[in-house]
């Protein structure tokens, strides 16, 4: 019996990883995908987007979305019970894709298809890492010392031995594959230097690919036939040895809004509050009066971008739900306040 191949995509907060599924699976070629989506927060905003683009080759009954935590640490309780269902389809997928949170070790995911249930049924055929050029460029989440020492003495909320890079290096260092989004944002000089700083990372042979907007032939990605979970034990992490991690430094919360007069305001807002609050991530939907498709909003630091992207559906609530992340110790209410929303439960 073939065993069914999995891609795993990892990523940091932002660097595109939902772009990237819907570009994959608007480009199947008559692969049958399904996905598995890891959401950090309680809105299913990535599901939703990639329910969005309504194609064929993932219906939605093929897109599951664990949102009960990180997924490097929900494995037995959710993570394996899903690949069992999938598995157990009469029709199984062609490929499954998994998406992981910003914050979860690919290790310990890649370990689960070593499982009997999994083993002799599905294989990981690779682990891609979608890294931000643009925000690597910026010195934000880099490797780099002299940029990682200068973001930091311009951030006094930082915390010297925060884990964000151990869990970026990490990343890398069990990818197959590295793309290199957002690539068309940077200059060809800086870019360079970039590549360079990713080279010291990853494992010799591992090809870094620059990508916009995460478009990529599906079969560069797919179809790497690595089966990882057979050499995962030969790939470093800073965690190795340890029973399980948590992810102490980072908070997220959720903020309803209800609906919008106009979404200006909350904009203007929003930008206020990741200078004031140095917010990772913020992403959701807003409902605007008067117009009758949803707004999609995601920042990553200080860069916002919103789209419309589809109509509210007949049985949707037309209300406003944003996804706050940062690092612990965020002022809820404040930031709640500048975005005119009411307290959060702590």
């Amino acid at each position: 019996m073939n065993k069914i191949p999995a891609t795993v995509i990892t990523g940091f907060l932002g660097a595109g990883k939902t772009t990237l599924i819907r570009h994959l699976i608007e480009n199947a070629g008559g692969r049958r995908i399904a996905l598995v989506i890891n959401e950090f927060g309680d809105v299913g905003v990535d599901g939703a987007l990639v329910k969005g683009c309504g194609d064929e080759a993932c219906p939605d009954d093929d897109i599951i979305e664990l949102a009960n935590g990180c997924i490097c640490c929900t494995v037995a309780d959710d993570f394996l019970p899903t690949m069992q269902r999938l598995l157990d389809r009469p029709v199984p997928p062609d490929h499954i894709i998994i998406e992981t949170s910003g914050l979860a070790l690919p290790k310990p995911l890649v370990k689960a298809f070593q499982w009997p249930g999994i083993r002799t049924r599905a294989t990981v055929d690779g682990v891609v890492a979608l890294v931000d050029a643009d925000a690597l460029a910026a010195g934000r989440f880099a490797h780099d010392e002299a940029a990682l020492a200068a973001a930091r003495a311009a951030d006094p909320t930082l915390d010297h031995d925060s884990p964000i890079e151990e869990l970026f290096e990490d990343q890398l260092a069990c990818a197959d594959l590295v793309l290199l989004n957002k690539a068309d944002l940077v200059d060809a000089a800086r870019l360079e230097e970039v590549e360079d700083g990713l080279r010291q990372e990853i494992r010799s042979g591992v090809s870094i690919v620059r990508t916009s907007m995460g478009r990529i032939d599906p079969a560069a990605l797919l179809g790497i036939d690595a089966a990882v979970e057979d050499q995962i034990d030969g790939r470093p992490s800073h965690h190795d040895g340890e029973e399980d991690h948590d992810h102490d430094d980072f908070d997220s919360f959720v903020l309803d809004l209800g609906e919008l007069d106009s979404a200006e305001p909350l904009l203007a807002a929003l930008n206020r509050a990741i200078a004031e609050h140095d917010l990772l991530r913020v992403k959701g939907f807003l409902a605007v009066r008067g117009r009758p498709a949803r707004l999609v909003l995601q920042s990553v630091g200080p860069r916002v971008q919103h789209h419309y992207d589809r109509a509210w559906q007949p049985d949707e609530q037309r209300a406003s739900r944003l996804v706050i992340i940062g690092q612990s110790g965020l002022d809820r209410n404040a930031i709640a306040a500048m975005l005119g929303a009411g307290p959060v439960p702590a």
